[in-house]
């Protein structure tokens, strides 16, 4: 079973021919409302892989969080402990997808701000009982240090967006840049991931180059398959699902990211961060 303690947010997502510059305006396509969060799709993204999945998150008491939680319910996700805010809103993210597939998001968090240790307390028997908890940094420090702290399997977290390490995890899961942020510097990300000593093993995502795998003394590079993007918003959301999907069926990180990069393939050939999320079935045997 995986339990994810992150973000859940509502999606506006317009298509652009390229994006605006500093005080430029573009004009768009047609406005899609969908569901998203790096939490929620991480875990639709696991859930649709076959795995057991709980999430553990916050939603605004309106109408949007009512429906991104029957969302979740619908992709076969417990949503037990999805608590509804009283005073914050759903959180939205503002999402411009251009010509050649490549995003830019602007979130605003809403409730996922307000999720916090209390909710990690409240779901600790899941927590606690998970082969793998997935966390990301949509949520405040505070509960991502709760979730590593009550975890009792493997601890993988995706840290984006960048920031300081709450705790040391097993896995740690960043992009290229968020990589060089939290190593403070540019460079060889084999070098910059072994800067990192907060982490057992550090998975750097390429996008269309795949990822590299670094533990210990030991670097190896994962190659992607070679597709045509469509969208990639939810790539590495689908990667982290993945990964982690196969761990909890006792993968080696390794082989885990062998599978996700596939996984992540198959997704940024769909529209949207969740639609186009892969179950099992689509995803093509390893060449």
């Amino acid at each position: 079973m995986i339990a994810v303690v992150g973000s859940i947010n509502l999606d506006l997502v317009v298509a652009v021919e390229r994006h605006p510059g500093p005080g430029e305006t573009v004009v768009g396509g047609d406005c899609r409302q969908l569901p998203g969060g790096k939490g929620a799709n991480q875990a639709v993204a696991a859930a649709r892989l076959g795995a057991e999945v709980a999430m553990v998150g916050r939603v605004g008491a309106d109408a949007q969080g009512a429906w991104l939680r029957e969302g979740l319910w619908t992709e076969r996700v417990d949503v037990e402990h999805v608590r509804e805010d009283r005073v914050a809103p759903t959180g939205v993210a503002m999402i411009a997808v251009d010509a050649r597939g490549e995003n830019t998001i602007v979130v605003s968090p809403g409730a996922n701000a307000r999720v916090d240790a209390r909710d990690v307390a409240a779901a600790s028997d899941v927590v606690r009982g998970a082969e793998v908890v997935l966390v990301q940094h949509e949520v405040p420090a505070e509960a991502v240090a709760a979730a590593i702290d009550t975890a009792g399997g493997t601890v993988v977290l995706n840290p984006a967006p960048a920031r300081g390490l709450a705790a040391p995890v097993d896995v740690l899961v960043p992009n290229r840049g968020e990589l060089e942020t939290l190593a403070g510097g540019r460079g060889d990300p084999v070098t910059l991931a072994r800067s990192i000593t907060a982490a057992r093993a550090v998975v750097v995502t390429l996008g269309e180059e795949g990822a590299i795998v670094v533990e210990g003394d030991r670097a190896e590079r994962v190659r992607a398959p070679h597709v045509e993007a469509v969208d990639s918003t939810g790539a590495g959301d689908a990667f982290c699902g993945a990964l982690a999907e196969a761990m909890a069926g006792g993968a080696t990180v390794l082989e885990a990211a062998r599978w996700a990069v596939r996984v992540a393939a198959v997704s940024v050939t769909r529209p949207g961060a969740q639609g186009g999320l892969p179950r099992r079935e689509d995803v093509p045997p390893d060449e």
